[in-house]
């Protein structure tokens, strides 16, 4: 049996998130990364491009491990939340130029995770004062929380684009039907749903 290392536990878990994230774009047109899918305007390249600023600013600012040396880009903090410009890139802001912040947003955290023990102190300095303080331990695992839940709406996202499904891209975590197994079945869920309408 081995020893228990909660914080490779932790980072297993966080890295899951970040490659589900990740693979959701592959195949798809700049167009399609960007398509807001919901009345809210969730895009598969905004999740990612939040999910990176969600990880620089709590293994980063919260540590007093800053990523950003000069001025941080115009949408990190921004003083007008109403523009929601961590959800979604400019027409200048390419794929690459997200991909590659969200990987050296990993290498960022995964330094601070190495650096410092699991009962590390920190300060969220966007949270009230009287919340403030907070361990590694609870920020990894708010932002592995975080990071799982757009992870789910990224799974959304791609199912409504094209179809494609699943955790991971070969991780066959989705029954194996045809396209007429999944008609059956969703038929089937369809009538379900009408019947217990009706009660």
């Amino acid at each position: 049996m081995t020893s228990p290392d909660p914080k490779a536990d932790l980072l297993r878990y966080l890295q899951e998130a970040r490659d589900a994230l990740l693979w959701k774009l592959e195949g798809l047109s700049e167009y399609d990364v960007r398509r807001p899918m919901t009345p809210t305007g969730t895009n598969l390249l905004g999740l990612v491009k939040h999910v990176a600023g969600v990880e620089l600013g709590y293994f980063g600012d919260t540590f007093g491990r800053p990523f950003f040396e000069a001025e941080p880009p115009p949408w990190w903090y921004t003083e007008d939340p109403e523009t929601n410009t961590d959800m979604w890139a400019t027409a200048d802001e390419s794929r690459d130029d997200i991909v590659g912040l969200y990987h050296q947003a990993w290498e960022h955290s995964d330094a601070t995770i190495a650096a410092l023990p699991l009962d590390a102190i920190g300060h969220v300095p966007w949270w009230p004062e009287e919340r403030r303080e907070v361990t590694l331990h609870s920020i990894l695992v708010r932002v592995i929380s975080d990071a799982q839940r757009h992870a789910g709406h990224a799974d959304i996202v791609r199912e409504l684009i094209d179809g494609a499904a699943g955790l991971l891209k070969d991780k066959g975590d989705m029954p194996t039907g045809d396209q007429a197994w999944w008609e059956a079945y969703r038929s089937n869920l369809e009538q379900v749903a009408r019947e217990a309408g009706k009660g």
